[in-house]
């Protein structure tokens, strides 16, 4: 072997080596022990979802566990949610921001201003602008920690909040806060908050179903930087060469029967989950539940709950009956009702089976 070989082996070692330690680090961090502080649940709680103007950049990566039915409609939400994501996060506030997702393929750019949101794919150079929805299927956005665990808090009561200790996220202390929710119908048996003693910020989010040993999510910081990022980072002007375009609908099946369907007067309380009003979401969505246990039903025609029905009937762990078909993925539960005169309600939500097949018992015209 040449000494020019030698020195590349050598060259290359290093390299492995670096690469190991870089690999390695987060782990190693993670190991170290955390600070804890003696800081009520409540309280920390309230220090969360203070969090929404704390400026910071980093990296994270969220896992999923979730074997959604795959349909034209939710093969982008069913890789979102049972695959890996890694994403790149500069924040100023909640209305401007920007989150980078990063694959093999390339990184798609959401970056977001008061006015809505551009979308930049740098492989194929197009723009779109979206606007705000009320009602539309999970982006990578809404999996970092920081806006996820802030969601997940919002309506924590009191008496559902346990402390459970502290780690090391990110190379920072964070101080942990359990949420096990009350509703008898909740299909999610904890979720657990990992929030930055010093900011409030949610550094780690996990969110394990009933019966469940390992979470059917998890997303962290491995990096996490908290000094303000620019306003030239995060602002976005499509280039002279993008194609520019609106972004596509992305409302949801239950956002699209909303717009189409007839408004049926369904009850006040289903499954033992009071009505809820959801500004932004059409008259014919109704909401019911609190917190982290939510349903959302709808009446829809034949044809859009027809690929739905299919893709869960194929699945071995659905369950068929005189009621129709439902399928849970981890925490999350779904079911097509089918109405004998036509059409079909389409239920979702993080509530147990047993608590569908009771709601779509109290439907009108459901009950066979």
């Amino acid at each position: 072997m040449t000494a020019w070989a030698h020195g590349a082996v050598r060259r290359w070692a290093v390299v492995g080596a670096l690469v190991g330690v870089l690999v390695g680090l987060p782990a190693v961090v993670a190991a170290l022990p955390a600070e804890d502080a003696d800081v009520p649940a409540a309280r920390l709680r309230d220090a969360a979802l203070a969090s929404g103007s704390v400026g910071h950049s980093g990296y994270a990566v969220s896992a999923g566990g979730l074997s959604l039915p795959v349909t034209d409609r939710l093969t982008r939400v069913a890789d979102l949610l049972s695959d890996r994501t890694t994403m790149r996060v500069w924040w100023r506030g909640p209305d401007e921001h920007r989150v980078d997702v990063v694959t093999a393929a390339g990184e798609t750019g959401v970056h977001r201003d008061p006015g809505g949101t551009w979308t930049w794919d740098f492989e194929t150079l197009t723009a779109a602008r979206g606007e705000p929805a009320s009602l539309a299927l999970p982006a990578p956005p809404d999996l970092l920690p920081a806006p996820l665990g802030r969601r997940l808090l919002s309506e924590a009561a009191d008496e559902e909040l346990t402390r459970i200790g502290a780690r090391r996220v990110a190379g920072r202390d964070a101080l942990g806060l359990r949420l096990e929710p009350a509703e008898e119908a909740a299909s999610v048996d904890r979720v657990d908050v990992w929030v930055d003693r010093a900011t409030g910020l949610p550094l780690q989010v996990q969110v394990v179903a009933e019966g469940a040993r390992t979470p059917a999510l998890d997303t962290r910081f491995l990096d996490l930087d908290l000094a303000v990022p620019a306003a030239s980072v995060v602002a976005f002007t499509p280039p002279p060469e993008a194609f520019v375009g609106a972004a596509p609908d992305t409302a949801d099946l239950v956002a699209e029967a909303g717009r189409r369907a007839g408004r049926l007067p369904l009850p006040l309380e289903l499954a033992g989950l009071g009505r809820r009003p959801l500004e932004g979401v059409p008259a014919a969505v109704w909401a019911y539940g609190r917190g982290v246990t939510l349903l959302a039903v709808a009446s829809v025609p034949p044809r859009l709950a027809g690929g739905l029905r299919a893709a869960m009937r194929s699945s071995p762990e659905a369950v068929t009956d005189d009621l129709g078909v439902r399928l849970s993925a981890g925490p999350l539960g779904l079911m097509v009702v089918d109405v004998p005169r036509g059409g079909a309600y389409v239920l979702t939500g993080t509530v147990t089976l047993d608590a569908l097949a009771a709601a779509a018992a109290a439907l009108p015209g459901a009950a066979p």
